[in-house]
């Protein structure tokens, strides 16, 4: 080989001037040179470097991951040299230390210059990552991104670009930043962004995080928040439901205040708004099919379409009064039909009703049960002003505490009633459209009052109870729940201030009907006429004694009887001035 480079050497000139000039350009040990391939042999390379001799670099340095030559012969390499000769008089080269000395030049260029340089994340080390930039490099975990990164592990086998900080071949010390190219990268772009950004403007973004409220929205240096509220028009019970972290979105600026950098997003606004023509699409009275998306204390929504829903008010889910939670009725996902019972576009609300898509049961119980028609129920319940009684299943009747009964005074329903009572009543009326029942228990039975006239006529004696005892009168009780007033004026042939110096409750009394008065519900008594009467009798009997005997003339018996009539005229009268 050194007569081959003593030959290239020699070829056309041997002055000295020659030589000295090839002398003073000699490779020296750790140079980096640009070779010719010249041969390729089992285990090494020869390449040409333009010195005194070849050189040759092991084959393996020149074999790819599947051990294939990387090289033929005549390409150009670099190679380093090493400067040492071997016994057959060539030359020791390293292609690989030509490779990682030009690396750690460019690098050093890269830090002088702050120039970001390729590289790849490995893996997770002691308070950061490692990053293989063409040598092992320092990621710190405070510069792995913008804002500090809990989850390192899931930047492991990124590419990405990277600026050095530090740099220190001989100790082959590399520490890289992430976060400073991305600094840079979104100054450009914000400064890009803000010349167009104004409200009103529609953008390209990237999702860049999600919560809880909305998502995060990179629009190119600057971020916006897209609530979960101006995602859709429709119902998003979560910002994931619509965007994922990476999504490229379209969004319209909502809001932009420079001064604070906050920038507000919507993307529904970018679509049509589905309430503009809901009046349209949703007359009141059509019946619709929907689903089911939320169900509250208060009634259930249902989804319509994309963006517009309605409310079914639990009082219009069943034609019955009886209080179920709505849970019981409906559950979120339900298809269900439903009847539009108005619409608000101002206020985008939609009424919708779910028992008025069956059959009215109230109609169908006027049709079955007429007024005046009996029916049997159990009591369900009691109120201070009636009772409701159960007349089918989930339609209750209330008979108002005045039609309980003909003649008892009840002061609360419970006197007379439980619940769980069985009764029978009379449909007394049926209000369909306000779904109300009247129900009589009295009207059931007879009227008592209807006969009191006929069993208890004028001038009738009767026995009774004393009840109460008030200052124009007293109250006798004559049969259960029938009571009649003995005016002061006829509780005695002498005058009574007080009728409390006479009577007291529960006293038996006996005294004359001297009025009936059945619609207004009045019997008008009087002891004293009944005196009176008895008087009378006793009278004619004492006369007609006498007659029988003689003793007295025809004359004073005809006067003796023109005054008793006389006297019985006037009591009468008396009777019919009583009030209650």
């Amino acid at each position: 080989m050194e007569k081959q480079l003593s030959e290239r050497t020699n070829g056309g000139t041997n002055d000295f001037e020659s030589l000295m000039e090839q002398s003073l350009h000699a490779p020296r040990p750790g140079d980096v040179l640009s070779g010719t391939v010249l041969l390729i042999t089992r285990d090494n390379v020869i390449i040409d470097i333009n010195y005194k001799c070849e050189g040759q670099v092991p084959l393996a340095e020149f074999l790819d991951h599947e051990g294939k030559v990387t090289v033929k012969e005549g390409d150009e390499v670099d190679v380093y040299f090493e400067g040492t000769e071997t016994e057959n008089g060539t030359v020791m080269l390293s292609h690989a230390k030509a490779e990682k000395f030009k690396i750690w030049r460019e690098l050093e260029r890269a830090f002088q210059h702050e120039t970001p340089v390729e590289g790849v994340i490995l893996g997770k080390v002691k308070g950061g990552l490692q990053v293989d930039i063409g040598v092992p490099a320092f990621l710190p975990g405070s510069h792995v991104d913008l804002r500090p990164a809990r989850n390192l592990d899931r930047y492991v086998g990124q590419r990405g670009r990277f600026v050095i900080l530090k740099f220190n071949r001989a100790r082959g010390n590399v520490v890289v930043s992430r976060r400073a190219v991305i600094e840079r990268e979104r100054a450009s772009l914000k400064e890009q962004t803000l010349k167009v950004l104004e409200e009103g403007v529609i953008l390209e973004g990237t999702v860049k995080n999600i919560t809880d409220y909305g998502a995060f929205v990179d629009l190119g240096g600057i971020d916006g928040l897209l609530h979960v509220t101006d995602m859709a028009w429709g119902r998003v019970q979560r910002p994931s439901e619509v965007v994922k972290v990476g999504d490229k979105v379209k969004v319209v600026v909502l809001k932009y205040d420079p001064a604070r950098e906050r920038v507000s997003l919507g993307m529904k606004q970018i679509m049509p708004d589905p309430w503009t023509k809901a009046a349209e699409n949703y007359p009141v009275g059509g019946r619709f099919h929907g689903k089911v998306v939320s169900v509250t204390d208060y009634g259930a929504f249902v989804e319509l379409e994309k963006g517009v829903e309605g409310l079914i008010h639990v009082s219009e889910m069943s034609w019955s009064k009886r209080a179920v939670h709505p849970s019981k009725v409906v559950n979120v996902g339900d298809n269900v039909e439903v009847q539009v019972l108005g619409v608000d576009e101002a206020n985008r609300r939609i009424s919708l009703g779910l028992k008025q898509t069956e059959p009215n049961p109230w109609q169908a119980l006027a049709e079955r049960h007429p007024v005046g028609t009996r029916v049997k129920g159990k009591v369900k319940s009691l109120t201070d002003f009636g009772v409701f009684v159960e007349i089918e299943p989930g339609i209750d009747g209330l008979v108002h505490i005045s039609d309980l009964s003909w003649t008892k005074k009840v002061r609360h329903p419970s006197e007379l009633y439980q619940k769980g009572d069985e009764v029978e009543a009379v449909v007394l009326g049926i209000e369909v459209e306000q779904e109300r029942v009247s129900l009589g228990i009295k009207q059931a039975t007879p009227d008592p009052w209807e006969t009191v006239a006929q069993r208890y006529p004028i001038n009738t004696k009767v026995s009774g109870t004393v009840t109460s005892v008030a200052d124009f009168g007293v109250f006798v009780e004559i049969e259960e729940g029938i009571e009649g007033l003995i005016h002061i004026s006829q509780l005695s042939n002498e005058r009574v201030d007080k009728p409390s110096s006479l009577f007291k409750v529960g006293d038996k009394v006996d005294a004359m009907i001297v009025q009936v008065d059945t619609r207004e519900r009045r019997i008008g008594l009087s002891i004293k006429a009944l005196r009176q009467h008895e008087e009378r009798e006793e009278m004619q009997a004492y006369l007609k004694r006498e007659r029988e005997s003689a003793r007295f003339s025809l004359e004073d018996i005809l006067n003796e009887e023109l005054r008793l009539d006389r006297e019985e005229g006037g009591r009468g009268r008396s009777g019919r001035g009583r009030d209650r």
